[in-house]
Protein backbone atom coordinates (compact mmCIF):
# COMPACT_ATOMS: atom_id res chain seq x y z
CA UNK A 1 0.00 0.00 0.00
CA UNK A 2 2.86 2.40 0.74
CA UNK A 3 4.04 1.60 -2.55
CA UNK A 4 1.14 2.90 -4.07
CA UNK A 5 0.94 5.98 -2.14
CA UNK A 6 4.54 6.90 -3.34
CA UNK A 7 3.67 6.24 -7.19
CA UNK A 8 0.36 8.98 -6.40
CA UNK A 9 2.19 11.45 -4.53
CA UNK A 10 5.03 11.08 -7.48
CA UNK A 11 2.16 11.92 -10.00
CA UNK A 12 0.90 14.85 -8.30
CA UNK A 13 3.76 16.46 -7.82
CA UNK A 14 4.70 16.30 -10.82
CA UNK A 15 2.18 18.50 -11.42
CA UNK A 16 1.60 20.15 -9.32
CA UNK A 17 5.65 21.41 -8.93
CA UNK A 18 5.70 25.20 -10.04
CA UNK A 19 9.22 24.70 -11.17
CA UNK A 20 7.93 22.82 -13.94
CA UNK A 21 4.95 24.39 -14.59
CA UNK A 22 4.41 23.80 -18.37
CA UNK A 23 1.29 20.97 -17.41
CA UNK A 24 -0.68 23.76 -15.37
CA UNK A 25 -0.36 26.31 -18.50
CA UNK A 26 -2.40 23.60 -20.62
CA UNK A 27 -4.81 23.39 -18.26
CA UNK A 28 -5.14 26.47 -17.50
CA UNK A 29 -5.54 27.47 -21.37
CA UNK A 30 -7.67 23.96 -22.03
CA UNK A 31 -10.21 24.81 -19.87
CA UNK A 32 -10.49 29.05 -19.77
CA UNK A 33 -13.10 29.16 -22.14
CA UNK A 34 -15.24 26.77 -19.68
CA UNK A 35 -17.34 27.18 -17.01
CA UNK A 36 -18.83 25.16 -14.19
CA UNK A 37 -21.52 24.27 -16.04
CA UNK A 38 -19.80 22.66 -18.56
CA UNK A 39 -18.63 20.15 -16.20
CA UNK A 40 -19.53 17.10 -18.57
CA UNK A 41 -17.26 18.59 -21.73
CA UNK A 42 -14.37 19.21 -19.14
CA UNK A 43 -13.88 16.65 -17.68
CA UNK A 44 -14.28 14.64 -21.48
CA UNK A 45 -11.40 16.80 -22.26
CA UNK A 46 -9.70 15.96 -18.80
CA UNK A 47 -10.02 12.44 -19.25
CA UNK A 48 -9.34 12.37 -22.81
CA UNK A 49 -5.69 14.28 -22.10
CA UNK A 50 -5.05 11.83 -19.23
CA UNK A 51 -5.68 8.95 -22.02
CA UNK A 52 -3.22 10.23 -24.48
CA UNK A 53 -0.69 11.09 -21.36
CA UNK A 54 -1.14 6.96 -20.19
CA UNK A 55 -1.01 5.75 -23.36
CA UNK A 56 2.05 7.48 -24.19
CA UNK A 57 3.89 6.64 -20.78
CA UNK A 58 3.37 2.93 -21.50
CA UNK A 59 4.74 2.94 -25.12
CA UNK A 60 7.69 4.96 -23.49
CA UNK A 61 8.23 3.10 -20.31
CA UNK A 62 8.17 -0.28 -22.71
CA UNK A 63 10.10 0.63 -25.19
CA UNK A 64 7.72 0.62 -27.77
CA UNK A 65 8.24 4.52 -28.78
CA UNK A 66 11.55 6.54 -28.14
CA UNK A 67 11.42 10.21 -28.72
CA UNK A 68 13.73 12.12 -28.33
CA UNK A 69 13.67 14.30 -24.93
CA UNK A 70 14.58 17.66 -26.98
CA UNK A 71 11.96 17.68 -29.24
CA UNK A 72 9.33 16.70 -26.12
CA UNK A 73 10.82 19.86 -24.67
CA UNK A 74 9.87 21.54 -27.53
CA UNK A 75 6.73 20.46 -28.21
CA UNK A 76 5.37 21.00 -24.75
CA UNK A 77 4.96 24.63 -25.38
CA UNK A 78 4.08 24.19 -28.96
CA UNK A 79 0.94 22.66 -27.39
CA UNK A 80 0.10 25.10 -24.81
CA UNK A 81 0.78 27.81 -27.31
CA UNK A 82 -1.58 26.44 -30.28
CA UNK A 83 -4.45 25.75 -27.46
CA UNK A 84 -3.53 29.29 -26.23
CA UNK A 85 -4.37 30.72 -29.84
CA UNK A 86 -6.93 28.38 -30.27
CA UNK A 87 -8.44 30.09 -27.42
CA UNK A 88 -7.99 33.86 -29.12
CA UNK A 89 -9.05 32.74 -32.21
CA UNK A 90 -12.34 31.37 -31.00
CA UNK A 91 -13.45 33.45 -27.80
CA UNK A 92 -16.84 34.46 -28.24
CA UNK A 93 -18.11 32.28 -30.87
CA UNK A 94 -20.36 29.29 -29.78
CA UNK A 95 -18.64 25.91 -30.77
CA UNK A 96 -20.06 23.72 -33.32
CA UNK A 97 -20.11 19.99 -32.28
CA UNK A 98 -17.52 19.03 -35.02
CA UNK A 99 -14.90 21.61 -33.78
CA UNK A 100 -15.43 20.07 -30.17
CA UNK A 101 -15.24 16.81 -31.75
CA UNK A 102 -11.20 18.33 -33.21
CA UNK A 103 -10.63 19.71 -30.29
CA UNK A 104 -11.25 16.28 -28.29
CA UNK A 105 -8.92 14.35 -30.96
CA UNK A 106 -6.36 17.55 -30.74
CA UNK A 107 -6.49 17.28 -26.95
CA UNK A 108 -5.22 13.43 -27.26
CA UNK A 109 -2.56 13.91 -29.24
CA UNK A 110 -1.33 16.72 -27.04
CA UNK A 111 -1.92 13.97 -24.08
CA UNK A 112 0.20 12.06 -25.99
CA UNK A 113 2.80 14.94 -26.11
CA UNK A 114 2.89 15.78 -22.26
CA UNK A 115 3.14 12.18 -21.71
CA UNK A 116 6.36 11.45 -23.04
CA UNK A 117 8.07 14.22 -21.13
CA UNK A 118 5.98 12.07 -18.13
CA UNK A 119 7.57 8.99 -19.48
CA UNK A 120 11.56 10.81 -18.87
CA UNK A 121 10.85 11.41 -15.39
CA UNK A 122 8.96 8.33 -15.19
CA UNK A 123 12.13 6.24 -16.39
CA UNK A 124 14.30 7.91 -13.91
CA UNK A 125 12.80 6.30 -11.29
CA UNK A 126 13.72 2.89 -12.71
CA UNK A 127 10.44 2.02 -12.72
CA UNK A 128 9.34 -1.31 -15.37
CA UNK A 129 6.50 -2.57 -13.91
CA UNK A 130 2.56 -1.57 -14.64
CA UNK A 131 0.72 -0.76 -11.84
CA UNK A 132 2.89 1.81 -10.61
CA UNK A 133 2.51 3.88 -13.82
CA UNK A 134 -1.11 3.48 -13.33
CA UNK A 135 -0.53 5.19 -9.80
CA UNK A 136 2.01 7.85 -11.03
CA UNK A 137 -0.79 8.22 -13.91
CA UNK A 138 -3.69 8.38 -11.20
CA UNK A 139 -1.75 10.68 -9.42
CA UNK A 140 -1.43 12.95 -12.38
CA UNK A 141 -5.17 12.87 -13.29
CA UNK A 142 -6.17 13.96 -9.42
CA UNK A 143 -3.44 17.01 -9.58
CA UNK A 144 -5.12 17.66 -13.06
CA UNK A 145 -8.34 17.66 -11.48
CA UNK A 146 -6.55 19.98 -8.64
CA UNK A 147 -6.14 22.58 -11.08
CA UNK A 148 -9.01 22.16 -13.32
CA UNK A 149 -11.01 22.83 -10.44
CA UNK A 150 -8.49 26.34 -8.92
CA UNK A 151 -9.13 27.88 -12.84
CA UNK A 152 -12.67 27.13 -12.62
CA UNK A 153 -13.09 28.91 -9.50
CA UNK A 154 -10.81 31.77 -10.05
CA UNK A 155 -12.52 32.24 -14.06
CA UNK A 156 -15.99 32.15 -11.49
CA UNK A 157 -14.46 35.26 -9.36
CA UNK A 158 -13.15 37.16 -12.03
CA UNK A 159 -16.48 36.44 -14.00
CA UNK A 160 -19.10 37.26 -11.86
CA UNK A 161 -17.52 39.33 -8.71
CA UNK A 162 -15.21 41.39 -10.92
CA UNK A 163 -17.72 41.67 -13.84
CA UNK A 164 -15.27 40.10 -16.57
CA UNK A 165 -17.19 38.82 -19.92
CA UNK A 166 -16.57 35.33 -20.88
CA UNK A 167 -14.33 36.83 -23.98
CA UNK A 168 -11.91 39.27 -21.86
CA UNK A 169 -11.31 36.32 -19.93
CA UNK A 170 -10.34 33.86 -22.05
CA UNK A 171 -8.14 36.55 -24.13
CA UNK A 172 -6.84 37.94 -21.59
CA UNK A 173 -5.70 34.39 -19.57
CA UNK A 174 -4.63 32.95 -23.30
CA UNK A 175 -2.69 36.19 -23.79
CA UNK A 176 -0.95 35.94 -20.11
CA UNK A 177 -0.13 32.05 -20.91
CA UNK A 178 0.96 32.64 -24.67
CA UNK A 179 3.78 35.41 -22.57
CA UNK A 180 4.98 32.39 -20.32
CA UNK A 181 5.72 30.53 -23.24
CA UNK A 182 7.19 32.25 -25.57
CA UNK A 183 10.62 32.00 -23.21
CA UNK A 184 9.97 28.21 -22.91
CA UNK A 185 10.02 28.09 -26.54
CA UNK A 186 13.24 30.07 -26.49
CA UNK A 187 14.70 27.74 -23.96
CA UNK A 188 13.74 25.22 -25.53
CA UNK A 189 14.57 25.59 -29.01
CA UNK A 190 15.90 22.31 -30.67
CA UNK A 191 17.77 23.83 -33.72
Amino acid sequence: MSDFWLYLKLGLYHVLDWQAYDHILFLIVLVAAFTFSSWKKIFILVSLFTIGHTLSLLLANYNVVTVSNAWIEFLIPITILFAALYNLFTSGKSRRPETLGLFYIITIFFGLIHGFGFASFFRRLDESAFLPLLEFALGIEIAQLIVVLLVLIVSFVFQTIFRFNKRDWVLVVSSIVIGMVIPMLQRSWPF
